[in-house]
């Protein structure tokens, strides 16, 4: 249960950082923008990428089982 709770207070955050990097684009500031998403994406490659890519296997490898 905790695992789940962390994760949705996690994407929650994300999402929250990625609205704030799209108002700052909306509001003329360009740079916070930018340097927001690269951040966002600096993240996703080290922190996050080995982990999706490993559910995405696991989710294939259990689709093509048979039954």
């Amino acid at each position: 249960m905790s695992d789940t709770l962390f994760a949705l207070l996690h994407l929650a955050a994300l999402l929250a950082v990625v609205v704030y990097a799209i108002a700052s684009f909306v509001a003329g500031n360009t740079s916070r923008g930018i340097l927001l998403v690269l951040l966002l994406a600096i993240y996703y490659l080290l922190v996050l990428h080995k982990a999706v890519r490993k559910e995405i296997a696991r989710r294939r490898a259990r689709r093509s089982e048979p039954r």
